[in-house]
């Protein structure tokens, strides 16, 4: 018979050391905490230079008609754009200089939920807006626009809002909604049920004139009411709305010569779409952009006729958001035919 080894007994386990223990309670608590650390610090993404756009505050949405819907918000400073989404789906893509929209090719008889996000220039977009909720009236066969609101009254409501009202207008199947605006520029619009509104995000010291318009389920719209004239108190010497830092030179091409200006835009409510040019006082030209509108500096080059030596003074200023013109940049001087 062969013999078996027997195993030896194992080796005692050593004692617990307690000091070792605490070391590795330690341990683990300093990792959990910065892995917690860590994680709160990243929570809304990389907020890298100055954070993300704030939350656009004071969102409304009101029926326009039976297929579109009006939607409006208070302006984020330092933003380059507004998203507009219905449910989840983006639906409208606005510039930082307006503040409102109207979401259009909607279902008659139907209820929608919007939201609104600020972007930056950088692309980055802030959080969703509060919810807001507007339901399209039902669709009518109707060519007939509504009558056209009477007794339009208007007062300033301190320097940067007026408050004004009208008489109900009257249509065959019903007005839906009431649009407000200052000269040719859309700036407000309210529910059919209401007739009064207050108009914000003005200039002090400005004049303005209003006008109200009735809008029913076809989209038929009313002839403008009478135009309401008003002046926001306080002043405004148009500085902060001018534009700055304004170039001219000129140079020739095809026997003509062009004057070649560039300036930087005023830091206004938005970005600018539109310009004028005044040319030895008096307008001379327009100039507006779509989505691409410049923010750092604007650039534009005219005609100014065919002899050299001619002397120019010119001036630009802006189209702002509550559709006015803003101040005018400083005065130059430019010689056809002089260079820079």
């Amino acid at each position: 018979m062969r013999d078996v080894p027997v195993p030896a007994d194992p080796a005692p386990a050593p004692a617990p050391d307690p000091g070792r223990g605490v070391v590795l309670r330690r341990c683990a608590l300093l990792c959990g905490a910065l892995v917690l650390v860590t994680s709160c610090g990243r929570g809304g993404g990389d907020d890298g230079d100055g954070g993300l756009p704030g939350v656009p505050t004071g969102v409304t949405a009101e029926a326009g008609s039976a297929t579109t819907v009006h939607v409006m918000w208070n302006a984020v400073e330092g933003v380059d754009a507004y998203e507009v989404y219905r449910g989840g789906a983006k639906v409208e893509e606005v510039p930082a200089s307006d503040r409102m929209v109207d979401v259009t090719r909607l279902r008659p008889s139907t209820a929608y939920a919007f939201t609104v996000r600020a972007r930056d220039a950088d692309g980055r977009l802030g959080p969703r807006s509060r919810e807001v909720r507007a339901s399209t009236p039902a669709a009518v066969a109707d060519a007939s626009a509504p009558t056209r609101p009477q007794g339009v009254r208007g007062r300033a409501a301190g320097s940067r809002a007026v408050q004004l009202s009208w008489s109900a207008a009257t249509d065959d199947r019903g007005v839906v909604s009431y649009d407000i605006h200052q000269g040719g520029t859309k700036v407000h619009s309210v529910g059919g049920g209401q007739t009064a509104a207050v108009v914000t995000g003005l200039r002090p010291g400005t004049d303005y004139s209003f006008t109200v318009r009735a809008r029913d389920a076809a989209d038929n719209v009313s002839p403008a009411s009478v135009a309401v004239p008003l002046t926001t108190p306080g002043s405004d010497d148009g500085h902060a709305t001018a534009p700055t830092d304004l170039r001219a030179a000129s140079h020739r091409a095809d026997g003509a010569y062009y004057l070649d200006l560039t300036w930087v835009p005023p830091r206004t409510d938005g970005t600018v779409t539109e310009y004028q040019i005044h040319l030895d006082g008096r307008p001379a030209t327009s100039l507006v952009y779509g989505g691409d509108a410049p923010r750092d500096r604007a650039e534009y080059s005219f005609y100014a006729g065919r002899e050299a030596g001619v002397t120019h003074r010119v001036r630009v200023r802006a189209r702002l958001a509550d559709g006015t013109w803003g101040g005018f940049s400083e005065e130059r001087k430019v010689t056809t035919g002089a260079g820079r």
